[in-house]
């Protein structure tokens, strides 16, 4: 799947639907950052967690530290 990317006259418009308030020297860097985060986030749609169990079902083991007075 393949992204465009963000323009920053579309990133403008996002945040003024969102009531938020994005000052003209902003848009182009909010516009990069949305581009960097879609493409992190593509990277990550693409992971095979196969048989992975969801977030809930891990159970950390209680591992005791010895104190260590050097820290």
């Amino acid at each position: 799947m393949s992204h465009a990317g963000l323009t920053p006259r579309e990133a403008a418009r996002s945040a003024h639907r969102a009531g938020l308030v994005l000052h003209d020297d902003r848009h182009a860097a909010v516009a990069a950052a949305a581009d960097h985060i879609h493409s992190v986030v593509a990277v990550l749609r693409e992971l095979d967690f196969g048989d992975t169990p969801p977030a809930p079902a891990y159970r950390a083991a209680a591992v005791k530290e010895a104190p260590d007075a050097a820290l």
